[in-house]
């Protein structure tokens, strides 16, 4: 049931001047992520703005992204609602499209109970036939998946495992502890990926991959391979970039560094808008000194 060891980028969703899916950049980064060794490619998640995705246009992306990829690396669609049966309906559609696996946000605004989670989670995952994978980021949705209601949910055959994106890595270890060796842990935190390794993770879903793909592969395969002095090198060298891409809320500055590297249009969808000009010069700044984009 694991979809995949390494880093899973979540890729952003590059838009045309008139708001539509820009299916040329898009195809483009595709191609570029692979070609640079990454491990698999997560649709349509926070970063690729699904929220202001109508449903078609959710569904139509992630058949594009399943097409273009072509079986070369596991693509995850990012699914949820904070509607169970919508969730349901959203989730068996991303399957037909294709997609290997689903990446589940926690239901948002509702803010269910951790009995309700469990009721929501099961119900999708009774309803399809391809793994899925747990979404916790309380920060953006108001509710946290304890690590007893983790551990009562991964023994559902179809939830193979976690993207923990609290920033709390004392949950982690507890989750970590609570599971058993084959539920994978996955880092949805860039900045604290060597530390969700060493206590059993096989990778991360990242944000910053979207323009370093090679070197967030290269940090948890060397950590894997028990290289772990160059992992945590490769964990710290990052570092500044990371808190560049996260200086304004997600995916704002990715956005702006794909941008700035002649990747995809500065292009967004309301409420989300261009960073200011001091957010984008730290964001050039740091693409700078990590070697990306010349002075």
């Amino acid at each position: 049931m694991t979809l995949f060891k390494g880093t899973g980028v979540a890729i952003v969703t590059p838009f045309n001047e008139d708001g539509s899916v820009n299916f040329e950049s898009f195809g483009q980064l595709i191609d570029w992520q692979i070609s640079q060794g990454i491990d698999a490619i997560v649709v349509c998640g926070t970063t690729g703005e699904a929220s202001t995705l109508n449903d078609e246009e959710h569904i139509n992306t992630v058949k594009f992204a399943v097409e273009k990829i072509n079986k070369r690396v596991p693509v995850i669609a990012g699914s949820g609602s904070n509607d169970t049966a919508h969730a349901v309906s959203l989730s068996k559609a991303l399957e037909q499209a294709g997609s290997d696996g689903l990446l589940m946000v926690t239901p948002y605004y509702n803010k269910c109970s951790q009995k309700g989670l469990i009721q929501h989670y099961t119900k999708i995952a009774d309803e399809i036939n391809i793994p899925s994978l747990l979404y916790s980021v309380q920060g953006r949705t108001g509710v946290n998946i304890t690590p007893s209601t983790v551990a009562e949910l991964a023994k559902h055959p179809n939830i193979a495992g976690i993207k923990e994106a609290s920033g709390n890595i004392a949950q982690v270890v507890e989750i970590a502890k609570c599971v058993t060796d084959d539920f994978a842990l996955y880092s949805g935190n860039d900045d604290m990926v060597v530390p969700l390794l060493s206590v059993g993770g096989i990778g991360m879903i990242s944000t910053v991959a979207n323009i370093i793909p090679n070197d967030t592969h290269n940090m948890v395969m060397k950590y894997l391979s028990g290289d772990t002095k160059e992992a945590c090198r490769l964990q710290l060298a990052m570092k500044h970039l990371i808190d560049a891409v996260f200086i304004e809320v997600n995916p704002i500055p990715i956005k702006a560094a794909l941008y700035l590297l002649g990747k995809i249009d500065l292009v967004y969808r309301l409420p989300l808008c261009s960073p200011d000009e001091k957010s984008m010069a730290v964001i050039k700044e740091e693409l700078i000194q990590y070697g990306l984009l010349q002075q």
